[in-house]
């Protein structure tokens, strides 16, 4: 019995169903992808990606963190300006110190 049978079975026994229309396959490694045959389940091939959101995070076959360094720092900047922008309205420090506390520093820490 293939690993992917035994995945289904075992889902199943624990009443976690898997959508196989929504079911994705990462490749995770330097080869070209197409060495591997296609993985199929009750003759549906499933999408092969090269890139799948997962929980808000972006995992990249190439395991690089380039992109998802890149998202947060330009996330951060917009909050941080908004930042800039309450200070200079003279907002309170209480109130700056709140607003970084859950606008930017979740951003900052997240995955």
């Amino acid at each position: 019995m293939d690993h992917l049978t035994q995945l289904l079975d075992w889902s199943s026994i624990n009443y976690m169903n898997v959508n196989i229309k929504k079911t994705k396959e990462i490749i995770i490694c330097q080869l070209n992808s197409n060495v591997f045959s296609p993985l199929r389940v009750a003759d549906v091939e499933i999408e092969r990606v090269d890139i799948f959101k997962l929980l808000g995070v972006y995992i990249y076959r190439s395991l690089k963190w380039d992109e998802r360094v890149r998202s947060i720092c330009n996330k951060a900047a917009s909050r941080i300006h908004f930042l800039k922008q309450l200070k200079r309205s003279s907002v309170g420090p209480d109130d700056l110190f709140h607003f970084y506390a859950t606008m930017i520093r979740p951003v900052l820490e997240y995955a």
